[in-house]
């Protein structure tokens, strides 16, 4: 009994050594994650989805799901994946809020990137380079848009963390296609029952860089026509001169079309009106002549031809006489000239309205976005027509208000270019932006809106 009884009973000595050892632990300070390593996370798991190469035509749309999942789970969020269409995920997150009756926030996010000429840039585009001089970086995708979908993410992270929960719902959506149109994404989507079950009474959608101070964001966004314009003529050889010539008839429209684009063009230059606030028109292609296998018969005038054209119209402009326009003097049949429109949006909304979404003092939704962004330490410029097309008209035609944003401060602009990047810096600081905007907008102050707008907030 002796011997067992010393076996399971401490010394007096060895229990005094546990009691200073313990006494130490207790006192000793526990390592401390620094905000530098905390940042180094951060950028890591940017630069991580950055590497996923999800450009057209061939997107790895299910790499690019599995690791948001894997960030949404980090954060808190719900989340479902809807295949609206097939090989084409959507992945849908929520935060509940506590009065889920609430008009909800939805911040929109596109996966897909365009694609790149990898021997064009500085570092491979999926590579996720990090310019240590510089801070700069590298990826296809860094400014359009993973950026966004990754701030979205992160700065959820730190409002959770900070024990805030939203009064609405909020939901984030990863959406595949919109560099190609969006027709089997958000197109999709918005038509479906779990979009129109999310009752969303705001859209955040993608902005575009500045290269100065002021943080750029979109009220609307110019309307894209696509179309082609086809020439027929009588064939003739190639040192004859006679008119009606195929080439002659479309070089005729190419030239009309070339001074109206100038006069266009002439009102950026001068500053008289921003880029979004123009008919821009672009030639996207030219095809003509008979092939040979080395090259083209030079000797032969063809007896057709065609050009491509991108036009983007903003929400302001009058549709009838430009079609006026492109019927009477940019393709008119006299000269043996037709024309198809391949995409043809519509500057309205549903309602017979220009889609925008007010950005004044007559949108409680702008008042809040403008408030938080400002108690982040950033400035807004004035609010912009956007110059392209972004999945926001989608969410606008439908009489949602939607405003494009993504917070890059003195930062080129490269979406679509060679050596696309962003500044970790800028990353990082566009994370305590959206913290500020997420955690403002999903507030609802009802001691300071009127009975109207606490109604559509």
């Amino acid at each position: 009994m002796a011997s067992k009884k010393s076996s399971t009973q401490a010394s007096p000595m060895a229990a005094a050594a546990a009691s200073l050892l313990l006494g130490l632990l207790l006192v000793l300070p526990v390592p401390a994650v620094s905000s530098s390593d905390a940042e180094e996370a951060v950028v890591s798991r940017f630069r991580e989805y950055l590497r996923i190469d999800t450009a057209q035509p061939a997107p790895d749309y299910a790499a690019a799901v599995a690791f948001l999942r894997g960030q949404a789970g980090a954060a808190g969020l719900e989340a479902r994946t809807l295949e609206l269409v097939a090989g084409k995920p959507l992945l849908l997150l929520r935060w509940p809020g506590r009065r889920p009756s609430l008009p909800s926030l939805l911040l929109n996010s596109h996966t897909d990137v365009v694609p790149s000429e990898p021997h064009k840039w500085d570092h491979p585009p999926f590579s996720a380079a990090l310019d240590e001089a510089s801070g700069r970086i590298y990826a296809r995708g860094s400014q359009d848009m993973k950026c966004v979908g990754m701030q979205y993410l992160e700065a959820i992270r730190r409002l959770r963390s900070a024990g805030f929960i939203p009064d609405r719902n909020i939901y984030l959506t990863f959406v595949p296609d919109e560099e190609i149109g969006g027709h089997e994404g958000i197109e999709a989507f918005v038509a479906s029952k779990e979009f129109k079950d999310m009752n969303v009474g705001l859209v955040l959608d993608e902005g575009l860089a500045s290269p100065g101070e002021e943080y750029r964001v979109f009220y609307g966004e110019r309307s894209p026509w696509w179309l082609t314009i086809k020439a027929k003529g009588a064939p003739g050889h190639g040192a004859k001169l006679y008119d009606g010539s195929a080439m002659e008839n479309l070089m005729k429209s190419v030239e009309a079309i070339r001074r109206f684009r100038t006069s266009q063009f002439d009102l950026v230059k001068s500053g008289a009106k921003a880029e979004g606030d123009v008919v821009s028109v672009n030639f996207a292609y030219l095809k003509a002549g008979t092939p040979t296998p080395t090259g083209f018969v030079m000797n032969l005038q063809p007896s057709e031809a065609e050009i491509g054209l991108d036009i983007r119209l903003p929400p302001s402009v009058h549709t009838e006489a430009l079609e006026k326009r492109l019927a009477e003097e940019w393709a008119p049949s006299s000269r043996n000239l037709t024309f198809e429109f391949k995409q043809k949006t519509s500057v309205l909304d549903n309602f017979g309205k220009p889609a925008v979404t007010p950005a004044d003092s007559s949108n409680v939704w702008w008042a809040l976005f403008e408030e938080a962004v400002k108690r982040a330490g950033g400035k807004l410029g004035k609010p912009e027509i956007f110059p392209a097309s972004t999945d926001a008209r989608y969410f606008r035609v439908l009489g949602i208000p939607a405003f494009g944003f993504s917070p890059m401060t003195n930062t080129p602009i490269l979406l679509h270019d060679h050596n696309e990047f962003l500044s970790k810096d800028e990353y990082l600081k566009g994370i305590g932006i959206y913290e500020s905007i997420i955690r403002t907008l999903a507030t609802l102050k009802d001691s300071n809106v009127d009975y109207e707008s606490r109604a559509e907030l």
